[in-house]
């Protein structure tokens, strides 16, 4: 089959790129503006896929993510658009577009699938995120790397506490009634998995006092709302910075426990924070050298399995993470990984766990052999070319 496979830096493009040749497709490579203001119905975006896929006859396109820009130009060409979404919060997966006949959404994250096909969106489909194996196995560890990462414990990714992420310095005009309503929604989404109360708890009163101080409106073009955009786009991030301070702060009292991320950490003392890493490069000798694999999920994502956990499995890693329901459905909790209920309880499996390190390594195993076994990229991309 003739794919025009949209190109950007996307986490993942340059593995499903090798599997679909290798698979014996022909790609068109489409350099895709990822980043331009046209992608919900940019018409010099639409007209140039357009001529490409013309140019080229192509008979599918392919992209991460799902852009209806895409989405529109392939209505126009009636060839078939694939779209394997693994961000979130997706908020373009909730513009119009999205109900042509001629896209296929595949999402990671189950309950995103649910409301899509609620809304009426037919063709959209679960599917757990991918990871290539072979690559991990060719990263080697040696004794400088062991040195530099190793650790009892270790968490690859964002604070949420950097400047673009800190939403409510900028809204220091909410009431006092108002902040502490949205104080306490966060405190309590924070201890509870598995269930979603932000967006419901956006009651209108509520809403109608923050949108006096917040400039926010759903995109006239979507169908989200924006009980949906305040709640899985500003308040997931701040619930997560929360989560992440306190679990990596009870775990650092009493285990050595490494960090990987841009921001400072100055209310983590005890967390040995070891500044960014290259994904690609450096995350997999991270995972490889750390006894325990540390999961903390962006809130937005309510029941998927994150890329991240996906990869820390493909690495070998034993992974301890929040409660996810796709997770806990797709591997088996305390066989392939293990997960904690709050923060007392991931620093007491912890414990358990760096002193039994033989089922440590037996369940790292096990995730490992599974992610090869049902989450490589010749089953993902050969169950979405299936549908």
């Amino acid at each position: 089959m003739k794919i025009l496979y949209m190109e950007w830096p996307a986490y993942g493009s340059e593995y499903i790129r090798k599997e679909l040749k290798a698979m014996g497709h022909e790609l068109v490579i489409y350099e895709f503006p990822h980043r331009d203001e046209g992608l919900r119905y940019g018409e010099g975006i639409a007209e140039s896929i357009v001529k490409e896929a013309v140019k080229n006859g192509s008979e599918l396109i392919f992209s991460l993510n799902f852009f209806p820009v895409i989405a529109v130009a392939a209505h126009a060409l009636r060839i078939r658009y694939i779209s394997w979404v693994y961000d979130s919060p997706a908020v373009l997966t909730y513009a119009m577009p999205v109900f042509l006949p001629e896209v296929y959404l595949f999402h990671f994250d189950s309950s995103e699938v649910l409301k899509l096909r609620a809304a009426g969106v037919q063709n959209v489909f679960y599917l757990s995120l991918g990871a290539d194996t072979d690559h991990y196995d060719e990263v080697g560890i040696s004794p400088e790397d062991e040195k530099k990462y190793a650790a009892d414990i270790a968490m690859t990714g964002s604070m949420y506490s950097e400047d673009k992420f800190a939403i409510f310095k900028k809204y220091e005009n909410f009431d006092d009634h108002t902040k502490g309503y949205l104080e306490a929604l966060i405190c309590a989404q924070e201890k509870i998995y598995g269930a979603d109360i932000m967006e419901p708890a956006l009651t209108p009163d509520i809403m109608e006092k923050i949108l006096k101080s917040v400039p926010l409106m759903a995109h006239e073009d979507s169908f989200d709302t924006v009980e949906w955009v305040f709640a899985n786009y500003y308040m997931a991030k701040k619930v997560t910075s929360a989560e992440r301070e306190h679990v990596l702060k009870a775990l650092s009292e009493k285990y050595e426990t490494a960090l990987y991320t841009r921001e400072e950490t100055p209310s983590l003392p005890r967390v040995i924070n070891r500044g960014w890493v290259d994904y690609y490069t450096e995350f997999p000798k991270t995972v490889k050298c750390a006894k325990i694999n540390l999961n903390i999920s962006l809130k937005s994502i309510h029941s998927g399995i994150p890329l991240r956990v996906i990869d820390l499995m493909a690495c070998g890693g034993f992974v301890l993470s929040n409660y996810q329901e796709d997770l806990c459905r797709d591997f088996i909790p305390g066989e392939d990984f293990v997960y904690y209920e709050s923060k007392e309880d991931a620093v007491e499996k912890a414990g358990y766990y760096l002193e039994h390190e033989d089922e440590r390594i037996r369940i790292a195993r096990n995730g490992y052999e599974k992610v090869k076994r049902q989450n490589n990229f010749r089953k993902k991309i050969s169950e979405m070319l299936e549908v």
